[in-house]
């Protein structure tokens, strides 16, 4: 399956590293600083969804996970753990191939579409610098953690629903688990929030959807 993989992505012109294990991966990953990772579940050795937390722990990078079917925790873990998407086996390699240019392209337009600062309440995000920022503190967000912000932050107080935001910030289809989007929501807040459990700024819209309010 690597092996596949590693043919697609690089047809499709990336440049490619790969490892057989968790403890492969994880050495090969102090050297290196890869722009996205495709990360497996199933490793030997440290688990993926202990890379996983040990990739998150030292960088934004993103992180596309490979679950098996059916295995709805494992996807939910690693969305918790930062992964900002996931595909279920068997899966297309083209579709990966799609994802992770995907991932890129939603990198590149959100940089490019917005510059200015945006501020509400004591959180700063900078687009330009891709980062965020509560009272004074760097915030931690993944790429698609800070995409979501971003659009939520240019389109207040707009009702949101998860078919929409899997459509407009992942660029996918709503045929797709939009519980993705929950996760990301439920981390944002923790995140952004001063009391996730009673959010002032990424409110729910019950049986309608999300809505940001500065």
């Amino acid at each position: 399956m690597r092996d596949v993989v590693v043919r697609y992505l690089e047809r499709d012109g990336f440049t490619t590293l790969e490892a057989a294990s968790g403890d492969e991966a994880q050495s090969l990953l102090e050297r290196e600083s890869p722009s996205l990772v495709v990360l497996d579940v199933m490793l030997p050795g440290v688990s993926g969804l202990e890379l996983c937390r040990w990739i998150r722990s030292r960088s934004a990078t993103p992180i596309v996970m490979l679950t098996a079917l059916g295995e709805e925790a494992d996807r939910i873990v690693g969305l918790e753990l930062g992964a900002d998407d996931y595909l279920t086996k068997p899966f297309s390699p083209r579709e990966l191939a799609v994802r992770v240019r995907n991932l890129f392209r939603r990198t590149a337009q959100s940089t490019a579409s917005t510059t200015q600062k945006v501020v509400f309440g004591d959180v700063m995000i900078d687009p330009m610098a891709r980062e965020a920022r509560k009272s004074g503190e760097l915030l931690r967000l993944t790429l698609k953690e800070l995409d979501l912000l971003l659009f939520f932050a240019a389109n207040p107080r707009q009702v949101f629903s998860r078919d929409q935001l899997m459509d407009r910030v992942w660029g996918y289809q709503s045929a797709l688990d939009t519980g993705t989007v929950t996760v990301h929501v439920r981390r944002l807040r923790k995140k952004i929030e001063d009391d996730a459990s009673h959010p002032r700024h990424l409110e729910t819209v019950f049986g309608s959807g999300y809505r940001f309010t500065p």
